[in-house]
């Protein structure tokens, strides 16, 4: 029998930072990708990169019955009285579509970030407690380690988990419990010649690999600080991504699933700077992850 998780989120959705353009210009493409993605039959538009929620308001007016989250909002760079109440204007819109992912972010792009947890737990409080409350339902953290599980699992409905394994999916299952939502991001690269693959992963994961809270948490997966160096070791590289053809993919979103994801938020990367909207290649997936198209 299909989950509230299964109804609400979908087996898979798209992640991605390009659907909240900060060029105006941008909004018609956007308008229409995430119109896409709703008839192909994607469960959630998870919008990447710390957007506002101005920027969740096109997005919702653009679509029917897809849900649309953030992917994730950063709790320094917006008080919880203003997000509870845009929040409640933008669920007016969108008939409960709408999902708050809320995250700690990272010290080095943050000057106020300081003591994460705690500064979670405080702003989960004012939105409790603010004029229009967000309720634990109707938002989701970004968490990695065993703390902000739980707390994911206690104030929110359930965990975003970005950059992790299917060893680490497992293993957030057991912390959260069976009933919390589990929707990690996996990123992928739809391209055979693995080299060229690889590559295009070690753009993107680079950075990423400068953040003490993603390679702490790697380190506690059992990686080694070798692992880390020039973009990231082979070993890494499989464990954190999809390489390959469509039927890679599937298989890799099947791992994630079996090790008790209820959702996976599926990132592409195409390796051409000029294709943030990589339309072809979600079309591509929808058909080989079978998703019933939405009429």
């Amino acid at each position: 029998m299909p989950s509230d998780n299964d109804a609400r989120f979908g087996r898979i959705g798209i992640w991605s930072s390009a659907l909240h353009p900060s060029d105006p210009r941008g909004l018609s493409a956007v308008s229409a990708a995430v119109a896409e993605l709703d008839a192909l039959g994607y469960g959630t538009i998870w919008m990447g990169g710390s957007p506002s929620l101005d920027q969740v308001a096109p997005v919702v007016r653009a679509t029917r019955h897809i849900t649309v989250a953030t992917g994730i909002l950063s709790i320094w760079e917006h008080t919880a009285q203003a997000v509870a109440e845009r929040t409640a204007r933008i669920q007016k819109d969108a008939g409960g579509r709408f999902v708050l992912g809320l995250g700690v972010s990272h010290g080095g792009f943050n000057p106020n970030y300081a003591r994460p947890y705690s500064a979670m737990v405080e702003y989960l409080d004012a939105l409790d407690a603010a004029a229009d409350p967000v309720p634990a339902s109707g938002r989701v953290l970004a968490a990695l380690g065993p703390k902000m599980l739980k707390l994911s699992a206690g104030r929110a409905a359930g965990a975003h988990p970005y950059l992790v394994t299917a060893e680490h999916t497992a293993q957030a299952r057991a912390t959260l419990g069976p009933h919390a939502l589990l929707a990690p991001e996996l990123t992928v690269v739809l391209d055979t010649d693995i080299d060229r693959a690889r590559t295009v992963a070690r753009g993107m994961l680079s950075m990423y690999l400068q953040l003490p809270n993603y390679t702490d948490n790697l380190l506690r997966l059992g990686f080694a600080e070798g692992d880390f160096a020039d973009g990231g070791s082979d070993r890494l590289l499989a464990a954190l991504f999809a390489l390959g053809d469509p039927g890679t993919v599937r298989a890799r979103v099947d791992e994630y699933l079996a090790a008790g994801a209820d959702h996976v938020a599926i990132q592409v990367l195409s390796g051409d700077r000029g294709e943030d909207l990589p339309l072809a290649q979600w079309r591509t997936l929808a058909e080989a992850l079978e998703l019933p198209p939405r009429v």
